[in-house]
């Protein structure tokens, strides 16, 4: 676990040294759009074939081999800034959003392997804040870092924490997959899929649009920012991020508090309602309210984006093995797309409509989403309840004594 948060901090500090470097190396606004393109393009690729590596081979080595991929991109990168180059540029990104989709679709296939199916839940919950920390971290300590050592020191650092990472895993011993288990017996993972297909396929739709609607709010808080605190609009970020992370730092304490969501319907009810709460609290947060009912606002956001990961992810761990794996990849391509597509549509929007409306209008439409997986769920649970019903009592009348 925390060797998992040291690399998610290295990862976030390249996020803010990598769009810095880009700048310098293509000068302009459309060079830095690109190379972030270009690493959500291949992230979202790779979910597709990460899927299928990860219910073939061993997950430990795949992530190992994730890291030490990223290890050789981010150290060469450094090697090589003072002599920036476009194409070995182009090629460490694409390497990181590669490396980055295959690590976490082997991670969350594995964590049911690594913690046992029953304490997968707190699993998430702790690794949603060792995210939440690392974010943090990372993003304070890019600017110092960067004026301190340059880019170099700080892709040195991101390849050190790849280090860790790989080291820490090769370390850690787990119930390896094995390919036998990759086919079960045909007519009981047919019926395990027909069973969970319909709810799972829904979330996997609802966590895309999440994702499209979330771009809003990374994209529009610049602007933002900049309109309502011109001389602090640093400052004014940074006030907004910290809010948002202490909220998901709470999200592991609330979910544990909750009973820990142990049932499937309560994890998908608890991702339906957190992801309509996250919609609203980040909509309600661009409406101008005062800093400290502000923080507040993005702070319940946080806690609802927070709860949401981890009762999706949790959610998705219920499935079979051979099919939870694939499930990762295909949600690692849809939410990396979904991502990518809301960055562009928000970007044009925000070049006509004030951020509000941009952030209103994309997280609206998480809003009804995440209300009409509400009401499938309910009423397929209501169904579910009534048939059983009547399935007992068909049963008790059988067993009648005759007069």
């Amino acid at each position: 676990m925390a060797a998992y948060g040291v690399s998610t901090c290295g990862n976030y500090l390249n996020l803010v040294a990598l769009a810095l470097f880009t700048y310098e190396v293509t000068g302009s606004g459309l060079g830095v759009g690109l190379v972030a393109a270009l690493r959500l393009v291949t992230g979202s690729l790779a979910g597709f074939a990460a899927g299928a590596l990860a219910a073939r081979f061993d997950r430990r080595r795949l992530m190992i081999g994730a890291d030490l991929a990223q290890v050789v991109a981010m150290t060469v990168l450094a090697a090589t800034t003072r002599a920036a180059d476009v194409v070995v540029l182009g090629c460490a990104v694409a390497v990181l959003g590669a490396g980055n989709s295959l690590f976490t679709v082997a991670l969350r296939s594995a964590v049911p392997d690594v913690v046992g199916a029953a304490a997968r839940v707190r699993a998430n919950g702790m690794l949603v804040t060792a995210k939440s920390v690392a974010m943090v971290c990372g993003f304070a300590g890019a600017g110092p870092l960067i004026g301190i050592g340059g880019f170099a020191a700080a892709f040195a650092f991101n390849a050190a924490t790849f280090v860790v990472s790989a080291v820490a895993l090769a370390l850690i011993r787990f119930r390896a997959h094995e390919p036998a288990d990759v086919a079960p017996a045909t007519a009981g993972a047919g019926l395990t899929l027909a069973g969970l297909a319909p709810v799972v396929l829904l979330m996997l739709v609802l966590r895309g649009v999440d994702a499209f609607a979330s771009s809003s709010h990374n994209t529009a808080l610049p602007v933002f920012a900049a309109t309502t605190r011109p001389d602090g609009a640093a400052t004014f970020m940074s006030y907004f991020w910290v809010a948002w992370a202490v909220g998901v730092l709470c999200a592991h304490r609330v979910v544990t508090r909750w009973g820990g969501l142990g049932t499937a319907h309560r994890l998908e009810r608890a991702f339906g309602l957190a992801t309509c709460a996250m919609a609203v609290s980040f909509t309600l947060a661009f409406t101008g309210l005062p800093e400290i009912a502000m923080a507040l606002v993005v702070l319940v956001a946080g806690l609802a984006d927070g709860v949401t990961e981890i009762a999706y992810v949790s959610r998705l761990q219920e499935a079979p093995d051979h099919l939870r794996t694939r499930l990762f990849g295909l949600s690692a391509t849809i939410e990396t797309s979904g991502f990518a597509l809301g960055m562009a549509a928000a970007g044009a929007l925000l070049e006509v409509l004030p951020a509000l409306a941009v952030v209103g209008l994309l997280h609206g439409l998480a809003l009804c989403a995440a209300t009409a997986f509400l009401l499938f769920t309910t009423r397929s649970s209501a169904h579910g309840s009534s048939g059983g019903t009547r399935r007992r009592e068909r049963a008790r009348a059988h067993h009648l004594p005759r007069s």
